[in-house]
């Protein structure tokens, strides 16, 4: 019985696991996890660094760790880049890390319009910490498991590892961008033990506007920036919309979203709602910095102690001695940092 109940759990575990990639609200602090195709959509050498602590009051809820790099070599119309994330849950330290390696190519349509494609190559591998655990035959014999445990179930454990590819497209001018991504496109199983827990695939829709709100004729150092932004998300059961608007008067960024979709009922038949996010950041020429914390609006309720985020992004310019006529040739992509 306490293996039956052991692997129940498992289960149980892995299908909640399953059920939502982990996340970013500052989804465009975060672009080549939201998108390969973003890999090489800014002229200079891109280092971001991304932080994510949520739930933190639920059973020490998920924290999340990304590090990315990419850079446009635009003598080959093309961007790479490397992407590492750590995603961590509950007291029983489960992990789950990816190193990912993406490319990007990229045509112009017009000279105003750029298409790119990008492709994501990753390697993940996921355990669970053992010392964390407490087993049936522990609590016979101490309340507390502190003694050892003989339950045979410890052995059947395993670290998962396996490969996982995802791809994407884009489309954007300086002002205006609408991408499309596909991630674990080839369902990868992810269970600890000798069982079938597939990764669905996750299929995400994004688009936005950068809207200057000063065009007229005469040149200002300052001119405010409002961008109103969505990104749509579906995997298994599982579908999300995050919509919002940011707001840039240089170099203070402030933003709200919405995360949820309230025309829609969830599993337990209550509005699909998850949170409000407010964004507080500062954009420099070559430093962004942002802050977030998410309100927690779902049945969760504020007890779980909201979601806490926070984003790095640093630009290095480093000229390679080469043509530089084709540096021009791409647009890149859209941000908050003044033209």
């Amino acid at each position: 019985m306490r293996r039956v109940s052991y692997t129940i759990f498992f289960w149980v575990q892995a299908l909640l696991i399953q059920a939502q990639d982990p996340q970013f609200s500052q989804y465009y602090a975060a672009p080549l996890y939201l998108n390969p195709a973003f890999t090489g959509t800014t002229l200079d050498h891109r280092f971001i660094a991304n932080y994510r602590n949520q739930w933190p009051n639920a059973a020490r809820g998920f924290v999340t760790y990304a590090f990315s790099y990419d850079y446009n070599l635009y003598q080959y119309n093309s961007g790479i880049g490397f992407l590492a994330t750590v995603d961590q849950a509950g007291t029983a330290g489960m992990q789950s890390s990816q190193f990912n390696f993406l490319y990007s190519y990229k045509w112009n349509l017009s000279s105003q319009w750029v298409v790119s494609a990008g492709l994501n190559f990753g390697y993940a591998f996921r355990t669970i910490d053992m010392n964390k655990l407490i087993f049936g035959d522990q609590l016979m014999f101490d309340s507390n498991g502190n003694v050892p445990t003989d339950d045979p179930a410890l052995f059947n454990l395993n670290t998962a590892r396996y490969f996982d590819f995802h791809a994407g497209g884009l489309i954007y001018n300086k002002n205006i961008w609408l991408g499309f991504a596909a991630s674990h496109l080839n369902t990868p199983n992810q269970s600890l033990l000798d069982q079938e827990a597939l990764i669905p695939i996750k299929t995400s829709l994004h688009g936005g506007v950068r809207i200057p709100l000063y065009n007229g004729p005469f040149e200002r150092d300052r001119v405010s920036v409002l961008s109103p932004s969505f990104v749509y998300k579906h995997q298994g059961r599982f579908d999300q919309l995050d919509l919002g608007v940011h707001f840039l008067y240089d170099p203070v960024m402030l933003g709200i979203w919405y995360r949820g979709i309230p025309v829609q009922q969830n599993a337990k038949d209550n509005l699909s709602q998850d949170a409000v996010v407010v964004v507080l950041g500062f954009q420099f020429e070559k430093l962004e910095i942002g802050y977030s914390y998410d309100f927690t609006v779902s049945e969760l309720g504020p007890g779980s102690g909201g979601s806490h985020e926070v984003s790095v992004k640093y630009l290095l310019d480093i000229q390679l001695q080469t043509k530089t006529k084709k540096k021009d040739k791409f647009i890149p992509c859209p941000s908050f940092i003044k033209k």
